[in-house]
């Protein structure tokens, strides 16, 4: 876990880097401060104009598969956090496996979910037409 997160933060530092110097030699002087504004700000409606159109598509579809996707980043950002936690506070051990498993774990369940709910439809669909047939 800890050379993932290194790696990762390796990466961001190095395009921190760029964007400082490439602001520096625009002469733009924007401060650190600024420069996270421009860029999360400008990386956060790239994203929202991606995920709003794919949510427009899904939609149409399923609504159950914008509401697994939000609970899946939801827990994302949870299990890292509850790691990131165990590392800081030193009550337990910080490893990038236990955010595997506990994804792992609410990928099963939902797996499981899914077909309660397709055995139920077809149950529903199977009985309704038989008591239809009846009359």
């Amino acid at each position: 876990m800890s050379s993932t997160l290194k790696l990762i933060t390796s990466i961001v530092n190095y395009i921190h880097d760029i964007l400082v110097l490439l602001t520096q030699r625009l002469g733009l002087n924007l401060n650190d401060k600024q420069l996270h504004f421009i860029v999360i700000g400008f990386s956060g409606m790239v994203l929202f104009i991606l995920v709003h159109k794919l949510f427009k598509y899904l939609v149409r579809h399923s609504l159950m598969a914008i509401s697994f996707i939000y609970t899946f980043t939801v827990l994302v950002v949870l299990v890292f956090a509850i790691e990131i936690e165990q590392k800081i506070t030193g009550r337990g051990h910080m490893d990038f496996q236990d955010i595997v498993e506990g994804l792992w774990g609410f990928l099963v369940a939902f797996a499981l979910y899914i077909g309660f709910v397709i055995v139920a439809r077809w149950l529903k669909k199977f009985f309704g037409h038989r008591r239809g047939s009846r009359k």
